[in-house]
C-alpha cells in the first residue's frame, strides 16, 4: 500500500476561514490523497497565517505591492512552489489575479471556491462580500459556492463541484456570506480539493 500523498499549497490573503475547513478536514480524514505542505499569504498581516502557524504548516508571504510587478510577483510564487514540490495549489480567499503565464503551468493543478453558482456573479470585480451584494440585488432565491480549476479567465475555468444554498427573507450580504462559507464552501472545497489529489495520485501510478 502507497501512503504517497499530493503536495498541497494553499494560497491566502485574509481571514482563512476556508484555509480552516480544509486543515480540520485533513485531520478529519475527508482529505487523505493530498496533504497541505505550505500556505502563501498575500498579505503578511493575513490572520491565515496564525492558522497555518497552529497546524505547524510551513508559511510564506510574498506581496505583490514589494515585487514590484506581476512577473516578479509570480515568479516568487513559482520558485517557492517548486522548492516545496507541490503540486497542486487551492486559492483560499487569495485577493490576486494569477495571468496566464502562470495559471498555464499548472494546467488542472490551480482550483478556487467562488461564493456563488458560476456562471451567476462571478467573474472580474466579484469577490467577497460583493458578491453576495449583487446575488441578493438581483433577488435570486437559491444561490451557493463553486469549486473550479483555475485559468487565465476569472472564474472561467472548468466546474469541479457545486452547492446550493437558499436566500433567506431578511438577508443581509453578511448573513448571505456566512450562510454560503458555513453550507457550502466548507464542505465543498475539502472534497473537491481530496477529488482532484485522488485523481492526481491515480496519474502518477
Amino acid at each position: 500500500m502507497s501512503r504517497a500523498k499530493v503536495n498541497i499549497a494553499v494560497f491566502v490573503s485574509g481571514g482563512g476561514t476556508n484555509l480552516q475547513a480544509l486543515i480540520d478536514k485533513q485531520k478529519s480524514g475527508i482529505i487523505k490523497s493530498g496533504e497541505i505542505k505550505l500556505v502563501v499569504s498575500s498579505n503578511k498581516d493575513a490572520f491565515a497565517l496564525e492558522r497555518a502557524k497552529k497546524a505547524n504548516i510551513p508559511c510564506a508571504v510574498v506581496s505583490k505591492k514589494e515585487c514590484g510587478s506581476q512577473e516578479e510577483f509570480e515568479k516568487k510564487l513559482r520558485e517557492l512552489l517548486k522548492e516545496n514540490k507541490i503540486e497542486l495549489i487551492v486559492l483560499a480567499g487569495f485577493m490576486c489575479i494569477l495571468s496566464e503565464s502562470f495559471t498555464s503551468k499548472y494546467p488542472k493543478r490551480i482550483i478556487n471556491v467562488h461564493p456563488s453558482l458560476i456562471p451567476s456573479f462571478c467573474g472580474k470585480g466579484y469577490y467577497g462580500l460583493k458578491v453576495h451584494e449583487a446575488a441578493l440585488e438581483y433577488g435570486v432565491k437559491v444561490t451557493g459556492a463553486t469549486v473550479h480549476f483555475v485559468n487565465e479567465i476569472p472564474d472561467g475555468g472548468e466546474i469541479i463541484m457545486q452547492r446550493a444554498v437558499e436566500v433567506s427573507d431578511g438577508d443581509t450580504p453578511e448573513t448571505l456570506q456566512k450562510r454560503v462559507m458555513v453550507n457550502a464552501e466548507w464542505i465543498i472545497l475539502p472534497q473537491a480539493v481530496e477529488k482532484v489529489s485522488a485523481q492526481l495520485l491515480a496519474e502518477k501510478k
